[in-house]
């Protein structure tokens, strides 16, 4: 099995953007402080080779078109910038981004695609693993590995997690494809703009030497993708529903619930102060339903969405597979994009983070012996709560106490979801083909982190790349309920 080892570094340089930026220091928001722990996003494509293209062609257009592509993006070709008061600003001072022509002839396209679970090489394809985004004080904030492998070619972004969510690393990887082939009017315009509730006077207290990443970095870890026909998530979603939903009077379907499921999947962003942040979803379903009854009535009346269903099916299969006392919290969490949850909404491609993280908490004995439609309910009342007011409760919890928010499964009974089987991974042709699958690094994996992908057949299918622990994984692999579901 070919390893991380198996790339070899051909060329590294910076590629600067081919226009001088004129945009003035962008303040990072309570959604992008918390991120200066996470490890920079690492997210690529797997492609056929270009069949009219040298190698030397190709590392020479990608340059020019990466080029062409930072004069839309001048954050991306910025550094950080933390000033008297501790605030800390993105300098969009055309420092430049490394761009880096790696060779790994030894890996054949197969090599990635067949084995079950996802092989080491793949950690390879991307630059600054282990990199805390802290270090964009001093490092780039973004860098582009271009790989050869022996019948393919790997394109991998490591990006500043502080600087961009999945909404923004997508909108850049969508336009530096656009730009590559040919493209002269970008179709995704980023939003710089820095006028929301999500800017603030709250400065955060950076520890000397920088934050670390809270989850152990070396712990065993096995991952896998689990591919979804959309035949099979209707189904699922179907059983989860179990025609316990209405139609509204006009005989349209109840589809508020679907599409705040369908828009809630951004990259991951951590609640601390579990506590507090339960208490403040608790007073919310206290004031907003006045009876019990109602609540129940409300939620037998409500369509869960396919994404809630998948979610709540994957909770009962790892919290089955960990094997955990009945009493023990067992934690999902969601990362939602506020963008069109505040009041006034931000621009749809406002770039930068605009994420929170929701956490669900059940009992481990509940989520076993309760139905997948009491699972999948407990996920869509929290997303369903997490409106303009809760997005400011968020945001107001973390200026009392800035913090960076610890990421990974510290008590052993969390999954985190990250990423959107809503963005446009397989939108990313650079001229010769759409991408054969999409992979990410090792950034930010640990026992129970989840990213959702879109099939590459698109039209509902779903891809789910799962990260645990051996024992874990073996135990979701041999689980009924959820390998029924799940493509051969």
């Amino acid at each position: 099995m070919p390893s991380a080892t198996s790339v070899t570094i051909v060329s590294q340089c910076n590629v600067f953007p081919d226009q001088k930026s004129t945009l003035e220091d962008l303040k990072l928001s309570v959604s992008d402080l918390p991120m200066l722990s996470c490890q920079y996003i690492q997210k690529g494509g797997l492609f056929t080779r270009p069949p009219t293209l040298s190698v030397d062609s190709l590392i020479s257009h990608l340059k020019q078109s990466l080029s062409q592509t930072l004069s839309h993006f001048p954050p991306l070709a910025g550094r950080f910038n933390t000033d008297s008061n501790g605030y800390i600003y993105i300098t969009c001072n055309d420092a430049g981004v490394d761009f880096i022509h790696a060779t790994a002839t030894s890996i054949s396209i197969q090599d990635i695609l067949c084995p079950l679970h996802v092989p080491d090489c793949v950690r390879g394809f991307f630059a600054f693993e282990s990199t805390v985004s802290y270090q964009g004080h001093y490092k780039p904030i973004l860098a582009v590995q271009v790989t050869e492998l022996a019948d393919g070619v790997f394109i991998g972004c490591s990006m500043n997690h502080s600087v961009t969510d999945g909404t923004s690393f997508w909108t850049f990887f969508n336009t530096f494809s656009e730009v590559s082939r040919g493209i002269k009017k970008i179709s995704r315009q980023p939003d710089f703009s820095r006028n929301s509730i999500l800017i603030s006077e709250a400065a955060l207290k950076v520890p000397q030497g920088g934050p670390q990443v809270t989850f152990n970095e070396n712990e065993p870890l096995c991952e896998r993708i689990f591919s979804f026909s959309r035949e099979a998530i209707l189904k699922l979603k179907s059983k989860v529903n179990n025609k316990k939903w209405t139609q509204k009077s006009d005989n349209t379907n109840v589809d508020a619930v679907e599409i705040m499921g369908k828009q809630s999947n951004d990259t991951l962003l951590q609640i601390h102060n579990k506590g507090k942040m339960t208490g403040i979803l608790e007073s919310w379903f206290k004031n907003a339903v006045s009876k019990p009854q109602e609540m129940e009535s409300n939620l037998s009346m409500v369509e869960i969405s396919s994404f809630q269903s998948l979610c709540a099916l994957l909770w009962r299969a790892v919290t089955r597979a960990r094997k955990l006392n009945p009493s023990k919290t067992t934690t999902f969490r969601m990362a939602v994009n506020c963008r069109h949850r505040l009041n006034p909404k931000l621009d749809p491609l406002y770039f930068g983070n605009a994420i929170q993280s929701v956490p669900t908490y059940a009992s481990a004995g509940d989520v076993l012996s309760r139905d997948l439609r009491w699972c999948a309910e407990q996920l869509n009342k929290i997303v369903a709560a997490h409106n303009d007011e809760m997005v400011r409760r968020f945001v107001e919890d973390w200026e009392s106490n800035p913090r960076c928010f610890p990421l990974g499964n510290l008590d052993g009974a969390s999954m985190t979801m990250g990423s959107s089987p809503r963005f446009p991974m397989y939108d990313n042709d650079f001229g010769w083909g759409r991408p054969l699958a999409v992979r990410s690094g090792k950034a930010n994996k640990f026992d129970g982190k989840i990213s959702a992908f879109p099939g590459r057949e698109g039209n509902g299918t779903v891809d789910l790349e799962v990260v645990l622990a051996p024992e874990a994984m073996a135990g979701i692999e041999s689980d009924h309920e959820f390998m029924q579901f799940v493509s051969p």
